[in-house]
């Protein structure tokens, strides 16, 4: 069963439309919050909407 409220860097690409490459270098840098499982990047969705709101507020 899959949590709809943790994404994947790929499933963060599709939601934000923007490429994984850019995803990983967001991450790596801390711009995007997420954390690691293994090697594998994981998103809440909760945290990347927030993002969002920051994001559009940081651009007025």
């Amino acid at each position: 069963m899959q949590n709809p409220e943790m994404m994947t860097i790929r499933e963060l690409g599709v939601y934000l439309k923007i490429p994984e490459k850019t995803l990983y270098r967001l991450a790596a840098e801390g711009k995007v919050h997420g954390f690691k499982v293994g090697a594998s990047w994981r998103f809440r969705k909760s945290e990347i909407d927030k993002w969002i709101v920051k994001q559009e507020k940081s651009n007025k």
